[in-house]
């Protein structure tokens, strides 16, 4: 523990890391997770780098809160369509999400899906970890077809999930942000022919 540990307060060590977090998940989607290094964490963060490995022994811990912050949000992002009056316009709304980012989607890929892509090729765990993420939206959106009486919940969910990842690699490899919103469309027209039989 250096010295700036041992006096920083709770809040002030909690704000850091939060930093480091915040500015991996950013640098990793834009770079890229190999290209990602700690000491590009740490200025990103405005934290020295000796610093970064109070909070994070390793890389791969670091990698683990990166994926921990985003099902967080993923979580959080869902329990706020929940509020919405039925499955189907929760559902439009989880394909809006990615509409509504666009011009992220198109200029660095989904946040999520390329995480989940670039870990995908490690056989170290991280790549299990990761795919948590896929699985939060995959139960929520069979749950939404559920309750619109689909049985076959799980398998629409999938598809939905897979429309928007393919859109998004597309709108990405085309760098065309207005792809991503073309297919978000369709799919909302696709929820309400599932919603409407």
């Amino acid at each position: 523990m250096t010295s700036s540990e041992t006096t920083d307060s709770p809040i002030e060590r909690a704000g850091k890391r939060e930093r480091l977090v915040a500015s991996a998940g950013d640098l990793m989607h834009r770079l890229g997770v190999p290209a990602t290094t700690l000491a590009q964490v740490a200025e990103a963060a405005d934290v020295p780098v000796g610093n970064v490995y109070y909070y994070f022994k390793t890389k791969d811990d670091l990698i683990r809160a990166v994926i921990d912050d985003r099902a967080a949000g993923v979580r959080g992002m869902l329990a706020a369509f929940e509020q919405r009056r039925s499955p189907a316009t929760r559902l439009k709304a989880l394909v809006r999400h990615w509409s509504d980012m666009r011009e992220v989607v198109a200029r660095n890929g989904c946040p999520i899906g390329t995480l989940c892509t670039e870990l995908g090729r490690r056989e170290d765990g991280l790549e299990a970890e990761s795919v948590v993420l896929f699985r939060l939206i995959v139960d929520w959106a069979e749950a939404q077809f559920r309750l619109l009486g689909r049985r076959d919940g799980h398998d629409q969910a999938v598809t939905l999930l897979a429309g928007v990842q393919g859109a998004a690699q597309l709108s990405h490899a085309f760098g065309d942000p207005d792809l991503m919103a073309t297919q978000a469309r369709a799919l909302e027209r696709w929820i309400d022919a599932m919603s409407a039989g």
